[in-house]
C-alpha cells in the first residue's frame, strides 16, 4: 500500500530509522539515539511495545485517530496497522521500540501464552499508563536486552535468553494493563471490554469459518446475558445498538485485511459472509462507500 511501511521482521523497522540490526527476530531500538526521525504508517508482521515519553499527535491505531498520553505503551501484535503517515515533519522522540517476530516464539510455551495479553489490541482505552518506576524498571531491562544482543551472536542460549526477557517485559505490561481495569468502572464497563474481547476471540480462534459473522444471541449466551440486557449495557456504554457495535468490528477488520492485500471476495469469506455482496452492503452502510472506493483512497 502506498505510503505504508510493511514491518515484516524488526529490522524492517530499525532500518527504516537508522538503527543498527541486532538480532534476525528481535530489536531494541533506543529512539533518543536515532531522533530526529519521521513517521511512518506501518503494517505489522511482528509483535511491538513502542515505550516513549511523548508520542506524535494523531496517531492511527487499528483504523482510528487519538492522541496517546505521554509516558504510555502502544503494543501491536501481527496483522495490525499503525502509526502516522510520513508528513515530510521530522520528530524527537524519546523512549524505545520492542519489537520482536512471532518466529521467535514458535513451540515455546510463550506462544499459547500471547492470546492471555489483552493489551496487543485495537482498543484504544487499553493503551499502558506507566508510573515514573514502571518506566525505570522496563527502561533497564530493555537496557540488558541490548547489552545481550549488543554482545551475544544468534545462538540457542542466546534466544532462551531473550525470552527470558520478553516474558519478565509483558509481565510487567500485563501488570499495568491489569491496574487500569481494576480502576475502571466495573459496570458497563467491564461488560463492553468482555463483549469486544469476545469478538476479538472469536476472529482470532476462526469461529467465523463454521459459524459465520457473529450475532447478538450468540454473543449474550457466551457472556451468560439475555440478548436484551446485552444491548441495554451496549446502549449504555456507547450510545449505540449491539448489533452496530458489532457491525462495526467486523468492517474495522474488513479493512485491515483489505490494507493488507485480500481482495473483497477473499475478505468477505475470512470474515464470515456467505456472498460477498453481503460484505460489500454492510461496508457500504457503515462507511458510506463501498470496499473499493475504500481501497481506491487507499491507492
Amino acid at each position: 500500500m502506498k505510503n505504508t511501511l510493511s514491518v515484516s521482521n524488526p529490522n524492517v523497522y530499525a532500518r527504516f530509522l537508522g538503527a543498527p540490526v541486532l538480532h534476525p527476530l528481535v530489536n531494541v531500538i533506543h529512539y533518543d539515539e536515532v531522533s530526529p526521525i519521521h513517521s511512518s504508517l506501518n503494517r505489522y508482521g511482528v509483535y511491538g511495545l513502542f515505550i516513549q515519553r511523548n508520542f506524535p499527535k494523531n496517531l492511527t491505531y487499528g483504523m482510528k485517530m487519538f492522541d496517546v498520553p505521554d509516558g504510555s505503551i502502544i503494543a501491536v501484535e501481527p496483522g495490525q496497522i499503525g502509526g502516522k503517515e510520513d508528513n515530510g515533519e521530522q520528530l524527537y522522540i524519546s523512549g524505545w521500540a520492542f519489537l520482536f517476530s512471532p518466529e521467535l516464539l514458535h513451540g515455546t510455551d510463550l506462544e499459547p501464552r500471547m492470546k492471555d495479553y489483552r493489551f496487543f489490541s485495537y482498543f484504544a482505552t487499553e493503551t499502558l499508563k506507566m508510573e515514573p518506576s514502571e518506566w525505570s524498571r522496563i527502561t533497564q531491562l530493555l537496557i540488558q536486552l541490548r547489552h545481550e544482543l549488543q554482545e551475544n551472536a544468534d545462538s540457542p542460549t542466546l534466544r532462551a535468553v531473550i525470552l527470558g526477557y520478553i516474558r519478565l517485559i509483558l509481565e510487567y505490561c500485563q501488570r499495568i494493563y491489569l491496574r487500569q481495569l481494576s480502576q475502571e468502572d466495573k459496570s458497563s464497563s467491564d461488560l463492553l471490554k468482555r463483549f469486544h474481547q469476545l469478538l476479538r476471540d472469536y476472529y482470532l480462534e476462526g469461529r467465523q469459518l463454521d459459524l459465520g459473522v457473529p450475532s447478538v444471541r450468540y454473543c449474550a449466551e457466551e457472556l451468560a446475558y439475555s440478548a436484551r440486557y446485552l444491548g441495554d449495557v451496549i446502549h449504555k456504554a456507547t450510545g449505540g445498538t449491539a448489533i452496530g457495535y458489532i457491525h462495526s468490528f467486523v468492517v474495522e477488520q474488513g479493512k485491515n485485511l483489505l490494507m493488507n492485500g485480500h481482495n473483497i471476495n477473499e475478505t468477505a469469506h475470512l470474515l464470515g459472509f456467505e456472498f460477498p455482496h453481503h460484505f460489500t452492503r454492510l461496508f457500504r452502510r457503515t462507511t458510506g462507500i463501498t470496499p473499493s472506493k475504500f481501497l481506491g483512497k487507499r491507492s
